[in-house]
């Protein structure tokens, strides 16, 4: 990213479009970024070295971006910035060096306040401003991005001194935009609530709800897969494809993180969210372009398609132990382990039963997606019994996507087998860095492109589908079956799974291949 006369140029490395991003400096102002919860574990785990990494890459520029953080916490500028230099440092170990380092933790200056009151947030509108006069910022023409690394609980009264406090003038091309994390809410009422109350602030091209996973490589790949590529075409449908499961799997508990995991359990904290924004890739239709609206335009279209979820096409699960943890409630009905069975009724997928599966304390570590089609009409080879093509998905970890196949076993005889055509990313795309989530979507709210943000419709027609399963769970109605740690999940998941028609294969592993 370099300037020069009148415009400089920046390239949208993690963009569908193809054509360069062009940016006019005379209408554009410095760029402040204020991370309200500064002092918290998701800004110095994910918040922080994402715009590390991309001051690092050049995509912020020490001569236009200054960083705040906001907390309660009273500390100093070092204090905040000795906080983030170690986990800098552990990224130095890749391409990073010291200097750069240095040189971004000077960008960084801290500010204490509550979160409820005008007198941090005017001090904060003060150092912006500041700011933005030593950088020779016209009034008005700078941009001003607010990222909220807090609890959902503080989201409206925070969007409230934003507003009242630290707005910019946008008259003059500049803007102010919020960046708020997930839950969005723990039911229809309380999203919609949520929404009305930020949405009384801001108007929606200023928000922007960040949902990771939509940040994540693979899945930003799902629309050139599917729109593309021409042999996809004829197949994805109904006809072809005989069911799709969407997977999330740790193995690992609540690591301590017990008592706030226990208010959210595993649908709200990964399968209304994550997962099923992952479906309405691999559902959703083609949009008429590329801009955000358009594409989520789509997605909505899905989420409004999707039936009323069945008690039969249900399993919930919760591991033996969870609730030794002391911060989780002895009696508590929270599952962390669930599996739901979600069916589209439009002409695509009509009888194709869509799978979300999300477990903690399993015997794997893995998010995919999987696409199983039908059985081959008239097996002559009578290889049906080793398994049907299968078009996989790997989202993390080891970035991969294969489709097994069967082909004829090496040798004289006329045998078949399970194989694969691999495309696993740490092999042929050895000199390239992934970049983490967080990364593309900091970068795509500082270029306001909101395809990878979720729309005020597409939250509330998510919410729709999930909370009267929810409002069963949280009454008792709905309990969890126990299950071992370091398993599969409940048996009885597995019986769901062959019930929806999903066809295990047998004596096939795929492995990801060495460098």
């Amino acid at each position: 990213m370099g300037s020069g006369g009148g415009q400089w140029i920046v390239e949208k490395r993690s963009s569908f479009r193809s054509e360069p991003l062009e940016v006019n400096v005379s209408e554009t102002g410095c760029l402040s970024i204020v991370v309200l919860g500064a002092s918290g574990d998701l800004a110095k785990k994910k918040t922080f070295p994402a715009l590390f990494n991309l001051y690092r890459q050049g995509f912020l520029q020490s001569n236009e971006v200054h960083i705040f953080g906001y907390a309660r916490t009273k500390i100093s500028d070092d204090d905040l910035r000795n906080r983030i230099r170690s986990i800098c440092s552990y990224l130095e170990k890749g391409s990073a060096k010291s200097e750069e380092v240095s040189e971004f933790l000077q960008l960084i200056k801290y500010v204490s306040g509550s979160y409820d009151t005008e007198g941090g947030f005017r001090m904060l509108d003060k150092e912006i401003s500041l700011h933005e006069e030593f950088r020779n910022s016209t009034e008005g023409s700078s941009r001003r991005l607010f990222y909220l690394a807090l609890p959902p609980s503080v989201y409206p009264v925070v969007c409230r001194m934003i507003k009242l406090c630290c707005m910019n003038k946008s008259h003059l091309g500049g803007w102010t935009r919020i960046v708020v994390e997930k839950p969005f809410g723990k039911d229809l009422d309380s999203a919609e609530k949520l929404s009305n109350q930020i949405g009384e602030l801001f108007e929606e091209p200023q928000l922007y709800r960040i949902d990771h996973y939509l940040g994540k490589e693979l899945v930003q790949n799902l629309l050139v897969l599917r729109f593309a590529n021409r042999f996809f075409l004829p197949l994805w449908n109904r006809d072809n494809i005989d069911n799709v499961q969407i997977v999330f799997r740790e193995d690992f508990g609540t690591e301590g993180r017990g008592g706030y995991f226990d208010e959210y359990g595993i649908i709200r904290d990964i399968i209304q969210n994550h997962l099923l924004q992952v479906l309405c890739l691999v559902a959703m239709e083609k949009p008429v372009s590329l801009k955000p609206e358009h594409i989520r335009d789509e997605k909505v279209k899905v989420l409004q398609s999707v039936m009323p979820i069945k008690d039969e096409e249900v399993v919930l699960g919760q591991y033996n132990g969870y609730r030794d943890d002391p911060t989780v409630p002895d009696h508590s009905n929270t599952p962390t382990f669930a599996t739901v069975v979600l069916r589209i009724h439009n002409e695509r997928w009509e009888g194709v039963p869509f799978i979300l599966k999300a477990g903690k304390a399993l015997n794997s570590r893995k998010a995919e997606i999987r696409i199983q089609f039908k059985d081959v009409p008239g097996d002559i080879f009578r290889c049906k019994n080793q398994g049907r093509n299968e078009f996989v998905i790997r989202l993390q970890p080891s970035e991969a996507m294969y489709m097994k196949l069967t082909v004829k076993q090496p040798g004289l005889e006329m045998s078949t087998v399970q194989s694969e055509l691999d495309l696993s990313y740490g092999q042929r795309y050895q000199q390239v860095t992934i970049p983490e989530a967080y990364e593309r979507l900091i970068l795509d709210t500082i270029r306001g492109d909101q395809q990878h943000f979720v729309r005020r419709d597409e939250l509330r027609a998510a919410w729709e589908i999930f909370t009267p399963l929810l409002h069963r769970i949280d009454d008792g109605e709905f309990k969890p079956l126990p299950y071992q740690p370091g398993s599969r999940g409940p048996a009885e998941a597995d019986e769901l799974l062959e019930r929806a028609g999903y066809v295990q294969t047998h004596g096939y592993i795929w492995i990801p291949p060495t460098l």
